[in-house]
């Protein structure tokens, strides 16, 4: 009722992360920004750190969205997985065909082959994973092995990890020590302020093709 009144066409506050209301406000931008750099560098891993609710997803959708044929991507919207469950959900976003009964070795060997495959083609493979901060101590240390995959002169896979700030705590236990050391890049999205906020709200109203004008005051639209 409230869009007919209001003359959207989709809702503009919805909450599944819908890339085409990405607004290039400073936060974002820069955070895109970091990843494309680091992925044109061919660095290891990668973390984006938000709150709940600072645009993480989204973000990660218009990465995967924006990347070209030079990438081969792979990724995890839910990595609360076993190890043994990692790899094998890797291979399958890779559409690496394997055996119901294969052991661990030899899906390792099954990445491996398609990574130096993909590389040989002048391609590069990015895993991007959603919610990393869900990931067990066990299961964060086997993607750190999977980095271990490389060539002489660069690394076979990329890592970029989107997540809570629990994250940041669970990398400092002395377990993963040499995964925190291999992050390469990290940025931290930071709430809006004011200012983002109004032009964030406008911007999400204006894609919705909202024929009205002056919806919420900015008193109403501001944290203050």
């Amino acid at each position: 009722m409230y869009q007919q009144h209001f003359g959207l066409t989709e809702k503009p506050f919805n909450l599944t992360p819908d890339t085409q209301f990405f607004c290039q406000l400073p936060p974002h931008q820069e955070a895109f920004n970091v990843l494309l750099l680091a992925l044109n560098n061919g660095e290891g891993f990668i973390k984006i750190i938000g709150d709940v609710g600072t645009g993480k997803t989204l973000l990660c959708r218009k990465l995967l969205n924006e990347l070209n044929d030079h990438y081969q991507t792979a990724y995890l919207p839910n990595p609360h997985l076993t190890p043994s469950g990692l790899r094998k959900a890797i291979a399958d976003e890779f559409s690496i065909a394997y055996a119901p009964n294969i052991n661990q070795q030899q899906i390792l060997q099954r990445l491996h082959q398609f990574l130096i495959q993909i590389s040989s083609h002048g391609q590069q493979a990015v895993l991007i994973i959603d919610e990393a901060q869900a990931m067990s101590l066990e299961t964060l240390e086997a993607l750190r092995l999977l980095t271990n995959l490389e060539t002489e002169k660069q690394k076979l896979l990329q890592i970029v990890l989107f997540a809570q700030p629990e994250l940041d705590a669970r990398l400092e236990h002395k377990s993963i020590r040499q995964l925190k050391q291999r992050i390469t890049f990290s940025y931290r999205l930071r709430p809006l302020n004011d200012t983002e906020l109004v032009s964030y709200i406008n911007h999400r109203l204006i894609i919705a093709n909202c024929t009205q004008v002056n919806v919420f005051s900015r008193s109403g639209m501001c944290m203050k």
